[in-house]
């Protein structure tokens, strides 16, 4: 199994950089898409959302974007519209994505993409706020 990932990272979020880091932890360095500065394609970002099995609704970050002034907390707004809007505003798109030879998925929280990676975690990890996620022998730590 190839151990290909990629990453939808924006370094502002404390959420991604946990993601990235626990990747990492794997001895994976991810292809990482900033994709603030490098906006999927519409058809890529339609794949991500499908792939995820998410709806585009799902996928929307409220905080800290125009979701408000854009009226996207309308429920008669179809999913093409609702991509439109990510498309003009990639800011809205919640992040980490992560896509993987064992799927596409939002990691959030970040230690959901523990699922994703498909090699062992070489070590602790320990998020920014001190959470512990990994143990010293690289076991995933289950949740308090």
């Amino acid at each position: 199994m190839t151990t290909d990932i990629v990453i939808y990272h924006n370094p502002d979020c404390g959420t991604s950089r946990n993601a990235l880091a626990m990747i990492r932890n794997a001895g994976i360095e991810p292809h990482v898409v900033e994709y603030l500065k490098t906006p999927p394609s519409r058809a890529l970002m339609e794949s991500l959302i499908a792939r995820a099995g998410l709806t585009p609704r799902a996928l929307l970050r409220e905080k800290g974007t125009p979701f408000a002034e854009l009226g996207l907390d309308n429920p008669d707004l179809t999913d093409a519209q609702l991509i439109d809007a990510i498309m003009a505003h990639p800011i809205l798109i919640n992040r980490p994505l992560v896509v993987s030879p064992l799927g596409v998925k939002l990691c959030r929280p970040s230690e959901a993409v523990l699922d994703l990676i498909p090699a062992d975690q070489r070590g602790p990890f320990a998020k920014e706020d001190g959470e512990q996620v990994v143990d010293a022998d690289g076991n995933r730590v289950a949740a308090g």
